[in-house]
């Protein structure tokens, strides 16, 4: 089932233009990151999605009664301000004690209920931000950068369970990252953005583009070894998943 559509869809501000003919569709159950170079639109691709803004151009269509579930890439909040884990998970919405139990241990931080925010990791804060996006149980799961100052343990334990969310609820995950090693290996399929698509399909196909090397540079071939050891038994179907060059 396809969960949204992009066609055609291009964004200007003024005289800029931030996004320009962008098609694209994500499917359920699928892991979808989306990389790029500093400026090239991956969030504002996340705003059009969510409707925080309008493009000024083109259509984006979506499943009716499509849930999101959103993370963003931070949440800044005042350091002496009280607020507890399970008081931030109930902002605007109405939940149970046993589903704000759940959604915590599905983000792999059980127990936390009672926890000051001020108190809690980097880490912590990014999973207890993931189990408020699972509260909602979103047909799709939006990531923005949400390993952005994690260590690379941390990144990957952080994908890990997003790979478990992913089986957990069969959602899609549309994710924006700028940890391409990793990236490789948490993917079903990879888009290559700077203002456009320059290449998309499966990590393999986008780490051997001309357009994504142009862009990250000759080293980035290495993410191949991690993508394909973890992906050896998981994502054979997934081959033919693959798109040219635009």
């Amino acid at each position: 089932m396809t969960l949204f559509t992009f066609d055609q869809v291009a964004l200007r501000i003024g005289d800029s233009t931030i996004l320009n003919s962008v098609s694209m569709a994500m499917e359920a159950r699928e892991i979808v990151t989306i990389v790029g170079p500093n400026g090239s639109g991956k969030s504002t691709l996340l705003r059009l999605l969510i409707g925080s803004i309008q493009q000024t151009s083109g259509q984006i269509t979506r499943k009716p009664g499509l849930k999101i579930g959103y993370v963003p890439q931070k949440l800044t909040l005042d350091p002496t301000l009280p607020m507890t884990v399970d008081r931030l998970l109930t902002l605007h919405r109405r939940v149970t004690r046993a589903s704000i139990t759940k959604a915590l241990e599905e983000a792999g931080v059980p127990g936390l209920e009672r926890r000051q925010i001020s108190a809690l990791s980097g880490g912590q804060l990014q999973r207890v931000l993931l189990a408020r996006a699972l509260l909602g149980n979103p047909d799709l799961l939006v990531l923005d950068e949400a390993t952005q100052g994690l260590d690379q343990p941390g990144v990957a334990a952080f994908y890990r369970q997003i790979e478990a969310v992913r089986q957990e609820h069969g959602c899609g995950v549309l994710m924006v990252s700028h940890d391409l090693h990793v990236v490789m290996s948490a993917s079903d399929r990879v888009i290559c953005l700077n203002g456009h698509i320059c290449c998309q399909g499966t990590p393999q196909h986008v780490v051997s583009a001309p357009e994504y090397r142009a862009l990250f540079g000759e080293g980035t071939g290495g993410a191949l070894a991690l993508y394909s050891h973890h992906h050896d038994h998981r994502h054979d179907n997934k081959t033919g998943q693959t798109e040219g060059v635009e």
